[in-house]
């Protein structure tokens, strides 16, 4: 004699980051195996994709819908076999609560939870994503509607420097670490990916031209694999040295094949002009450094100092540091920490 399947209640959970086809295998055996399949909306995305592969969605009654707990009632009454309760893209709010209440004594129904996608790494920048679109879109936020790049560069700025400041403490052996720290560091690296997102969103409304954060993201991954021959081809590099050498010839043969017009033409060609005046040191000592023009530039530090002129004495620390492998805006800016910690503790009394 055969006997009636015990009831079990599955609620399929799906990530909504996920295509949603990309389901487990368990999660396609148990759906096309049940008694019943449900979902609050036939014409969300796991729903249509359940029904092009032919298993049958059914809705419940506007009526069990109306709250958690009528919802939790009907699913725990239904007899015979599995139901799957596919779990709306915001996650069901208050069902699990709902069914933990109204779960039958006696003979109750197995309950399961089947996770049916995951998301994969780097999912949420997908929300991100959405969210910059929401703001910018029609009914949106009418102060991210009305910027523009050159309104917005400031606000990028400020959070490139806010973020180099929290991450430079963190790796300070001496400085203060923990919880609130690493914190702070996920907030400002949240704040300048914001405003990745926001000028690529911006960039998307442009009438003629537009660019959109896929193009963005796009042309990252081609110059990150196209740079990185050593991961990605057969080219062998032993050592950092050898990877840093293939770098540069790789960005100048990528300089080469550019219009002409976009071409660098000298090897101080694209420094930024606002650059703080210590970074930007450092990075025309570099400069001149990788295109071998080094004890040029010495000779004319040396030349410069026989003048008297005080800025050459800067220019002059800002090689020796380099020389000793420092980064001389960093350094600086940990003196300056260190500095104002000390200066704090002499007290409120002291000027």
């Amino acid at each position: 004699m055969d006997h009636p399947v015990r009831h079990q209640l599955t609620l399929l959970l799906t990530s909504p980051r996920v295509a949603p086809g990309l389901l487990s295998a368990t999660a396609w055996d148990t759906v096309r195996a049940a008694a019943v399949v449900l979902a609050a909306d036939p014409d969300a995305a796991t729903p249509r994709a359940l029904r092009a592969a032919g298993v049958e969605v059914s809705v419940p009654g506007l009526e069990h819908l109306a709250s958690p707990q009528r919802l939790a009632r009907h699913l725990l009454t239904r007899v015979e076999g599995t139901l799957v309760w596919v779990g709306s893209p915001d996650g069901d709010p208050g069902l699990a609560e709902a069914l933990a209440v109204e779960l039958p004594e006696g003979d109750p129904p197995t309950l399961e939870l089947l996770v049916a996608s995951w998301d994969t790494p780097g999912a949420r920048l997908l929300d991100a994503v959405a969210v910059m679109d929401r703001l910018r879109s029609p009914g949106g936020c009418p102060w991210d509607a009305e910027q523009t790049h050159a309104s917005l560069t400031p606000y990028l700025i400020e959070e490139a420097h806010e973020a180099a400041e929290v991450l430079e403490r963190l790796e300070e052996p001496e400085g203060p670490d923990g919880p609130d720290l690493r914190s702070d560091a996920v907030e400002e690296l949240g704040d300048v990916l914001l405003q990745v997102l926001f000028h690529a969103r911006v960039g998307a409304d442009h009438a003629e031209d537009p660019f959109d954060v896929d193009d963005v993201a796009g042309a990252l991954v081609a110059k990150l694999v196209r740079r990185h021959p050593h991961v990605f081809a057969d080219v062998h590099a032993k050592d950092a040295a050898a990877v840093e050498a293939s770098w540069e010839a790789i960005k100048a043969r990528e300089n080469a094949d550019k219009p002409h017009a976009t071409q660098r033409a000298h090897p101080l060609d694209g420094i930024p002009a606002g650059m703080p005046s210590l970074a930007r040191a450092a990075k025309v000592a570099s400069r001149l450094e990788r295109a071998g023009h080094g004890d040029w530039l010495t000779d004319q530090v040396g030349k410069l100092e026989d003048t008297g002129d005080p800025g050459a004495r800067l220019l002059r620390t800002v090689l020796e540091l380099r020389a000793d492998g420092t980064d001389p805006d960093a350094a600086l800016r940990h003196t300056l920490r260190a500095l104002a910690q000390a200066a704090r503790a002499l007290g409120s009394d002291r000027t």
